[in-house]
């Protein structure tokens, strides 16, 4: 299993891009702008995309692949979200107004994207690889997901504030090698991580206090202009965890 990290950043600006990972060559995890990089060959072999929440970040691509994909595959696009992400992409994105609704068009028997729930904790198995929902908290109904190829485990945390069952699960994978995890604002804008339900590094030192294996940790989801700061408050409190800044382009192996 392969992850290659085509959008990481809380924002857009030049040489960033929002949130999308490639998991080996034919499933999106997220459809922020990163997926936008995509040659046209490799968006052809997109089958299937799962979803860590509705925000515009993560999924602001998924109408434009659908339209990219949808004519010249057999098979619909299959995304997998929460029953609650699902719900508002329809009434909000797919409905004619913003954009059309591709669950029924071109024809209802064949449309060009199909929606399907994931519960947190049930496994979703695709080619011998393994992809759960795991709990977080975020300011709109949320997963992280886990990719176990069985040798090693990556979990994505997708948008969360400190959610004492996501750090529960974690201790719970015994093959857990990556986490890739975000923390989008400074320690100071309590406030800001507060209402919107994000991670600060304080926030998220907190949570890895709770883990009791090693990982190689990847933060995520930072503030345009503000990664070094964010970095240098995390490397103060949790420096023994060797966070690394995630950097498109980068590829890990399971």
């Amino acid at each position: 299993m392969r992850v290659t990290i085509l959008g990481c950043s809380g924002g857009i600006a030049a040489g960033l891009r929002t949130t999308c990972l490639l998991l080996d060559d034919d499933i999106l995890i997220d459809a922020g702008t990163g997926a936008g990089d995509l040659t046209p060959v490799a968006m052809q072999r997109i089958n299937t995309v799962f979803l860590t929440h509705s925000h515009l970040d993560h999924v602001a691509l998924l109408p434009m692949l659908a339209d990219a994909v949808g004519p010249r595959q057999d098979a619909p696009l299959t995304v997998y979200a929460l029953p609650e992400t699902i719900a508002i992409l329809k009434q909000d994105v797919f409905n004619y107004r913003l954009w059309p609704d591709y669950t029924a068009l071109p024809s209802p028997d064949k449309p060009y994207v199909t929606f399907r729930s994931v519960v947190v904790g049930q496994a979703v198995e695709l080619s011998g690889r393994r992809i759960t929902p795991l709990p977080v908290w975020h300011a709109v109904p949320g997963v992280a997901y886990q990719f176990d190829s069985g040798r090693a485990s990556f979990v994505f945390s997708g948008d969360t504030t400190y959610h004492e069952p996501f750090w529960d699960a974690l201790n719970a994978i015994g093959n857990l090698h990556y986490l890739m995890v975000e923390a989008t604002f400074l320690n100071h804008n309590t406030s800001g991580a507060e209402a919107s339900g994000h991670m600060r590094p304080e926030l998220l030192t907190r949570g890895l206090k709770r883990l009791n294996k090693p990982v190689h940790l990847l933060i995520t989801h930072m503030e345009p202009g503000n990664e070094d700061a964010t970095m240098a408050e995390l490397l103060a409190t949790a420096g023994e965890f060797k966070p690394e800044r995630l950097k498109r382009g980068q590829i890990f192996e399971l």
